[in-house]
């Protein structure tokens, strides 16, 4: 086990019921934190609670927040015990569509939980971290050199990297503010981008993309994550951090 050096901190995650957050909560708990995942899902949450308090000693708990909406992310932040001192904003949808295609109700979708749910949230966040701490937005590959036929979804991501950036400079010193962004990671969003292509492509194809001849897994993501928060690493603020396979190197 790596020790991040989190134990006993309070940790917020959004989107922390599957994929990537979830992992990402594992991590953190195995290291001693005290982790708080929040999400949509009633039922997804009680699973995710369930599958973690097998080795935490009940340090996980679930609170119920869709972070589209402020007062849901207040009510939510409210009932951390204590201080945040790492928020890690995961919450985030995938749609493949191209520009001709997109509606007002396609990009609303895409904007309000990438974007505007990652800022509703550090707002609502923000007099928690009293302490100073550390926010770690996910962005994408795509949020950095931009992908085929999802041009709404690459704007998206690309507006948390420059949000990311710009909060790092606002918050600095007492609040570190970093993006990780990383390519394809196989997870239940990833499973459904495949099932909506109906056919169109495999995991394979998308694996043939890729320098290392492979796509993420969410564990590999998690440990950056939680290696970027880490007081470790109490230098590293508005940095953007590829986890990619290689793919921006191209």
């Amino acid at each position: 086990m790596i020790n991040y050096g989190c134990g006993r901190l309070n940790v917020v995650i959004s989107g922390g019921t599957s994929g990537i957050g979830l992992a990402t909560a594992e991590k953190f708990l195995r290291d001693g934190a005290n982790v708080y995942i929040l999400g949509r899902s009633v039922l997804r949450g009680a699973m995710a609670v369930q599958k973690l308090q097998a080795f935490t000693d009940n340090k996980v708990f679930y609170v119920p927040c869709d972070v589209i909406s402020s007062e849901e992310c207040k009510k939510a932040l409210a009932n951390i015990n204590g201080a945040i001192d790492i928020l890690v904003n995961a919450a985030g949808v995938y749609q493949e569509q191209r520009l001709e295609n997109m509606t007002e109700a396609d990009y609303a979708n895409i904007f309000d939980t990438n974007v505007k749910g990652t800022m509703l949230l550090t707002q609502a966040a923000l007099p928690y971290m009293y302490g100073g701490g550390c926010i770690v937005n996910i962005a994408s590959d795509a949020g950095i050199s931009g992908n085929y036929g999802c041009p709404v979804y690459c704007a998206s991501k690309g507006a948390v990297v420059a949000l990311s950036k710009a909060l790092a400079l606002d918050y600095a010193p007492n609040i570190r503010v970093n993006c990780v962004c990383p390519a394809d990671v196989d997870t239940p969003l990833l499973r459904k981008q495949l099932e909506d292509s109906n056919g169109g492509y495999t995991m394979d194809d998308m694996a043939d993309a890729y320098p290392l001849g492979r796509i993420g897994k969410a564990e590999e993501i998690a440990h950056v994550i939680c290696s970027v928060a880490s007081p470790y690493n109490s230098f590293m603020t508005g940095a953007v951090i590829p986890v990619d396979g290689g793919l921006t190197a191209k």
